[in-house]
């Protein structure tokens, strides 16, 4: 049986490789060769070396106010949605009447397309700022908290589902024998709950900041980077640069391919040390 898998397992992969060819492999590379281009369409792109690089660094400054407003928005949401999640998870693998029903609710939101809710969390913002004279565009304040709003509800209900598939994996044994010896409940989180966990640690730290730097179309439907702008994050900042200017796809692509490397980086960096943390427990 195995001579046999070992026999015809090219012959298996070769559709999985060939995919992952077409979609992903020959795109990026044609990406990062178009990022050192002048083009409006492929056969016509014109070697400029760095200068879209450099454009994207010395032309007005969007880019760079676009990665700090995106960069604030991913530390405190990632914070914020694995707290609330592991909260939920903590009080929901406790024996609650209707603990199923309440984990099936928290996580419905996660099945709504990201546009949808931008537009509902609009409404609601707004119907809420109407009452005091503004509105979710009057000032980027209100459009950076409606951002964390929204990501948060709509992941929480995700990275909880996670959290207790970690939780139900944690010995009773060992939280037993720490009740014996007098441990506080704090002790036993810290001490036993949490270092058992890290795996889905890693798992949702890893979900949430990808998504967080990735978001698109809730920031498209929820602000449009209104006001000037200033709520504009890196995937919309791509986008309107791409499409919004004549031109400007060389230095469009330059801001994908820089933006893919940050993303890349920074999630291996966090993957490494989270799982560093697993060895370690």
């Amino acid at each position: 049986m195995n001579k046999q898998i070992r026999k015809y397992s090219p012959i298996l992969f070769l559709p999985v490789f060939l995919a992952f060819l077409i979609v992903f492999l020959i795109p990026f590379f044609l990406g990062i060769y178009l990022s050192f281009t002048e083009f409006t369409t492929v056969s016509d792109a014109v070697f400029v070396g760095f200068k879209n690089y450099l454009s994207v660094f010395t032309n007005s400054g969007d880019f760079l106010n676009s990665l700090w407003f995106t960069v604030r928005f991913a530390v405190i949401s990632v914070l914020s949605i694995n707290i609330f999640a592991f909260a939920l998870a903590l009080i929901l693998t406790r024996n609650i009447r209707g603990r199923n029903i309440y984990r099936t609710v928290f996580f419905m939101p996660n099945l709504i397309g990201g546009i949808v809710l931008g537009y509902i969390w609009q409404l609601i913002i707004n119907g809420v700022l109407y009452n005091y004279g503004y509105s979710i565009l009057s000032n980027p304040d209100f459009g950076f908290l409606g951002l964390v709003i929204l990501m948060n509800w709509q992941m929480i209900g995700y990275m909880m589902i996670i959290y207790i598939a970690g939780l139900q994996n944690v010995p009773h044994e060992q939280i037993e024998a720490a009740k014996v010896d007098g441990a506080s409940n704090t002790r036993i989180l810290f001490k036993i709950t949490i270092p058992a966990v890290m795996p889905s640690i890693t798992i949702c730290l890893f979900l949430t900041l990808t998504n967080a730097f990735k978001l698109f179309d809730q920031n498209l439907a929820l602000t449009a980077g209104a006001p000037a702008r200033q709520t504009e994050m890196l995937a919309l900042n791509i986008y309107n640069t791409f499409y919004g200017r004549v031109g400007a796809e060389g230095i469009g692509q330059a801001k994908a391919v820089i933006f893919s490397l940050l993303v890349a980086v920074i999630a291996l960096l966090q993957l490494y040390l989270t799982r560093r943390k697993e060895y370690e427990n």
